[in-house]
């Protein structure tokens, strides 16, 4: 069996914000050299998260808005967690949003449903973060 480890760097401008990385993870599987197997895709951060959904703006809106009205950045002073860092809001955002996927390797590729994409979701941005990729297989 293979094994193969890569990370990505982002450091997303603002707040928050959503970045398609199936490309990325993609060319991952392909360095990798597993034709058969699963890639793990996971945020190393607790305020980002990584998730399957549609490339589509108007669903990348509805998630913005419904996450807000979850877990409203502010008052800072809502959250008990809040003191040194206002980032409560970002902790709560992730566990709602999830930590990781897992998607089958086929013939190379990812085996993926209809419109289904691979996204990184920063909720208390502007520092630099990682995301692990880890494919086992043959």
């Amino acid at each position: 069996m293979k094994s193969y480890r890569q990370e990505l760097w982002f450091e997303v401008k603002g707040r928050r914000g959503l970045v398609n990385i199936t490309p990325e993870v993609q060319q991952a599987v392909e360095a990798s050299g597993v034709q058969e197997g699963l890639v793990l895709v996971n945020a190393m951060h607790i305020t980002a998260s990584v998730f399957i959904n549609d490339d589509e703006s108007g669903l990348h809106n509805d998630f913005e808005v419904w996450l807000e009205k979850l877990a409203p950045e502010k008052p800072y002073s809502q959250y008990k967690h809040n003191g040194s860092e206002d980032n409560a809001d970002a902790h709560l955002k992730r566990t709602v949003m999830g930590r990781e996927v897992v998607i089958a390797i086929t013939a190379g590729k990812l085996d993926f449903g209809p419109w289904e994409q691979i996204f990184y979701g920063e909720f208390d941005g502007n520092r630099r973060k990682r995301v692990l990729i880890k494919v086992i297989g043959e």
